[in-house]
């Protein structure tokens, strides 16, 4: 069902891209997550970023790939992650929806979930200004409304200059 949300997406945007000029190469990345008792189904096209840390392992992890050349060669062993952070070319997506993008294959996926667990769901801004130990610190830390907010800021402050937004779920 995911999938094919996002296929019917890419083709609404390509074809308000071949309706109006001022769309003409619109394109967009795309996070989501649909959350059901005790599990959490994402999709995901793009270098918008969710995230999973799970209360009982104390871990943060990346769920989803950067749809970038640079991911590419991170995930493949041919650059360090320093690398990839300072990369010319690590804004370039290789999958985006809309635009001149003739086929999206969006990952999805599915993780079990348990109250407490936490899923934060982030520009490439944010992930950018915060990564590693550093956003894992902020993830655990308590979950209030203003969670998000200090998430935005304290990557801001730590050198993110790219659009920067973060939604933090935790499970009840």
């Amino acid at each position: 069902m995911l999938t094919e949300l996002f296929h019917q997406t890419h083709r609404a945007l390509a074809y308000l891209g071949a309706s109006y000029d001022e769309c003409r190469g619109m394109e967009t990345t795309l996070s989501l997550c649909w959350f059901t008792p005790g599990w959490m189904y994402f999709g995901h096209v793009g270098d918008s970023r969710i995230y999973y840390w799970s209360a009982r392992e104390r871990t943060l992890r990346q769920l989803t790939q950067d749809d970038t050349h640079v991911g590419w060669l991170l995930r493949n062993g041919k650059i360090t992650e320093w690398e990839a952070r300072s990369h010319p070319g690590k804004h370039v997506l290789q999958k985006a929806l809309g635009g001149g993008n003739v086929y999206v294959d969006p990952q999805v996926g599915a993780v079990g979930c348990e109250p407490g667990d936490r899923f934060l769901l982030c520009t490439d801004g944010l992930s950018e200004g915060l990564y590693g130990a550093s956003l894992e610190d902020e993830v655990i830390r308590p979950v209030d409304a203003a969670a998000a907010d200090r998430l935005v800021e304290a990557s801001l402050v730590r050198s993110g200059r790219d659009n920067t937004t973060a939604l933090l779920v935790e499970i009840a």
